[in-house]
C-alpha cells in the first residue's frame, strides 16, 4: 500500500485538486506525517492543480458565456450567493471561495462571465491558491500526530475512516445546501 501511495499520491492529488482538492490536500498532509509522501511537494502539487483548476474555470466561463451560464442553471441560489458574495467582498472572494464548500468552482465561472479582470483574476489566485495550500497542507500535517496516534497500528485504517467522515461530511452539506 505504501508504494502504491508513493507511485500514484502526487498524481491523485493533482487530479483531485484540479476540481477543489481540501479532502485530497487533508488526506495528503497526514500522509505526509506518515512519511509516505513529502509536505512540501503535496502542498506544491495541490496548490498548482487548485490554481490551474480555477483558471480553467474562470476561462470557460469568459470564452463560452453560455455554455457556463448552462452548466449553472441548476446552481441558481448558489449562483445568487456567489454574485452578492462578489459584491459585498469584491476581490476577497477569491480567497474566501477556497474554503467554503458548494461555491468554490462556482465563483470562477460567476466571474468569468462578469467583466471582471482576467489578469486581476489570476493576480488574486495566485496569492489565495498559495495561503489555501500553506493552511490547510500545513494543518493537516500538524494534525496526522494526532490521527495517527489514534490508529497507530492500523494507519491506513485510520487514515480510511478520516476520509470516510470527511467524505460523510461532505455530502451532509452537499444535502442540505439542495433543500
Amino acid at each position: 500500500m505504501e508504494q502504491l501511495i508513493q507511485d500514484w499520491g502526487y498524481l491523485a492529488l493533482f487530479l483531485y485538486s484540479f476540481g477543489g482538492g481540501f479532502v485530497g490536500l487533508v488526506f495528503a498532509g497526514v500522509l505526509s506525517y506518515a512519511g509516505d509522501l513529502n509536505i512540501y511537494i503535496s502542498i506544491l502539487v495541490a496548490g498548482i492543480s487548485n490554481f490551474l483548476g480555477d483558471q480553467f474555470l474562470f476561462f470557460l466561463a469568459r470564452k463560452n458565456k453560455n455554455y457556463a451560464k448552462d452548466m449553472m442553471k441548476k446552481y441558481g441560489r448558489k449562483i445568487a450567493l456567489a454574485h452578492l458574495m462578489m459584491r459585498r467582498y469584491g476581490s476577497f472572494v477569491v480567497f474566501i471561495q477556497k474554503y467554503i464548500y458548494g461555491i468554490k468552482t462556482l465563483i470562477p465561472l460567476a466571474m468569468g462571465i462578469t467583466k471582471y479582470s482576467a489578469a486581476k483574476f489570476a493576480f488574486f489566485n495566485v496569492f489565495a491558491t498559495i495561503l489555501w495550500a500553506c493552511v490547510v497542507g500545513y494543518a493537516s500535517y500538524s494534525a496526522g500526530e494526532y490521527i495517527l496516534s489514534i490508529s497507530d497500528d492500523f494507519k491506513y485504517i485510520g487514515l480510511g475512516i478520516v476520509l470516510v467522515i470527511f467524505l460523510s461530511i461532505s455530502y451532509l452539506f452537499k444535502r442540505i445546501e439542495k433543500k
